[in-house]
């Protein structure tokens, strides 16, 4: 146990030790970029004394390590500033948008799990038939078209030519729970034509490599059927690396949202991003990256820790 709570803590250390490199990459970008933010902000007839105040009341004529600490101190505490558009306080925007990107991520992972475990467990179980290559060539197809190509395929078919969908998922916080997830269901499709290759390619791989493992060849010999085999001998071993994916594949799902949410004008963290960067609104820009770094270096921790947990070798790697 000892020794899984130590993996367990060297990961969140690696965690946090690459949120904070990330977060001083994302400072360091937006410090880099060309012109002058208060001159930028004023326009080109600005007088001096007046894009002297704003760099004042933008904290602009502080040094830039001396900004980063307050940033990031306020990041921390859940204070990324105020919003160079409108004035309003960053937090308040971000909040509703993360929400809405998580409940598409979720409405997609409930989608693309299920069916890509399904899948990969069938593909291996008729390895090498008409199902498993027209499983994979879907699959490839599906994974190799863009984003927002496959959303417009979808906007074309499902609600031009056939009106069964919105072409907009203007959500709403105080929409009905069935509604928002029909008003949903189009983006949410096409992260899960996008995700669902990679997590049933692997667990197809996954379930195959095991069932050349002397245990399944026991199993067989014993005259257990095909789908026991791989549904309770196969199957429970090969979570590492199934877990693994997924959390990989969640973390696409939250981050990866940019195209789809601004094909579908979905109001989501990704949309909130691209209008902040329209308008050169950088407080706004800096708090969408860094939610979206730190989702992402969550996951990626969150399946770590549940490889170790899955697989007993991870923990005694000697």
């Amino acid at each position: 146990m000892k020794d899984v709570l130590s993996l367990v803590a060297k990961r969140l250390g690696l965690g946090f030790v690459t949120l904070l490199v990330v977060s001083i990459i994302i400072f360091g970008a937006v410090e880099l970029l060309p012109g002058d933010l208060a001159e930028a902000i004023l326009g080109q007839a600005a007088t001096p004394e007046t894009v002297k105040a704003m760099r004042e009341e933008l904290g602009l004529d502080r040094s830039a390590p001396v900004r980063y600490v307050e940033w990031l101190g306020g990041a921390l505490q859940g204070d990324f500033g105020v919003s160079l558009a409108n004035k309003r306080s960053v937090a308040e925007q971000l909040g509703p948008r993360f929400s809405n990107t998580l409940f598409l991520a979720a409405v997609a992972a409930a989608f693309s799990i299920p069916i890509s475990i399904v899948l990969g467990v069938l593909a291996a179980l008729y390895r090498e038939s008409v199902f498993d290559r027209i499983a994979n060539v879907a699959t490839l197809t599906s994974i190799s078209s863009p984003e927002f190509f496959l959303g417009y395929i979808l906007i074309l078919f499902l609600s031009v030519q056939n009106p069964w969908f919105p072409s907009i998922s203007s959500v709403t916080g105080d929409m009905p729970f069935t509604e928002r997830i029909f008003v949903t269901l189009l983006p949410a499709i096409t992260l899960t034509l996008v995700v669902i290759a990679h997590m049933m390619r692997m667990t197809r791989a996954a379930i195959i490599a095991l069932l050349a493992s002397p245990y399944i060849e026991m199993a067989r010999l014993k005259g257990e059927p095909r789908w026991k085999v791989i549904a309770v001998h196969a199957l429970p071993n090969a979570l590492a690396p199934i877990i693994n994916v997924v959390a990989l594949n969640l973390a696409y799902l939250i981050t990866g949202v940019v195209l789809v949410e601004i094909v579908f004008v979905y109001p989501g963290v990704g949309q909130l991003l691209v209008d902040s960067v329209t308008k050169r609104d950088f407080p706004v820009v800096q708090a969408c990256c860094l939610v979206f770094a730190a989702t992402y270096i969550l996951l990626n921790l969150l399946a770590d820790v549940g490889s170790i947990l899955s697989n007993p070798r991870l923990r005694h790697p000697k």
